[in-house]
């Protein structure tokens, strides 16, 4: 994914209630923002409800600290019958260098279900 003219599904400061004593912030808190981040995309192409059923290849490269900020960067990979993947790329800008880096990558895929909570088709066909 190239993302130098892309526009962050969501950027977000990393705070200290989201890390471990050292500073560090928790993979969990990470991979919920990058959930967050995919989500838009995807209900962009659904228009419908969506569900996480999967979160494949999550790699962390590097951590991220507190103050940093994180930007995620999403676009549909995908499209099944009822499915989407989309794949996240994640960045910080660091607090006190403003360096960026990349430093965590993943694919989600979600599910249109309907009121039954089933499976539903993400495209309506009005064929029949």
């Amino acid at each position: 994914m190239n993302i130098t003219n892309k526009i962050p599904a969501i950027k977000v400061i990393a705070m200290p209630k989201d890390s471990n004593a050292d500073g560090d912030m928790f993979g969990g808190w990470i991979i919920s923002m990058m959930d967050l981040a995919a989500y838009m995309p995807a209900r962009k192409l659904a228009k419908k409800r969506l569900v996480t059923v999967a979160m494949d290849e999550i790699t962390f490269h590097k951590p991220v600290f507190v103050g940093d900020c994180l930007e995620c960067y999403a676009e549909v990979e995908k499209t099944g019958r009822t499915s989407v993947t989309v794949k996240v790329e994640t960045y910080v800008e660091r607090k006190d260098s403003l360096d960026r880096e990349k430093v965590t990558e993943g694919r989600f895929v979600f599910v249109a279900i309907g009121k039954d909570r089933k499976p539903v088709p993400i495209i309506n066909d009005t064929t029949t």
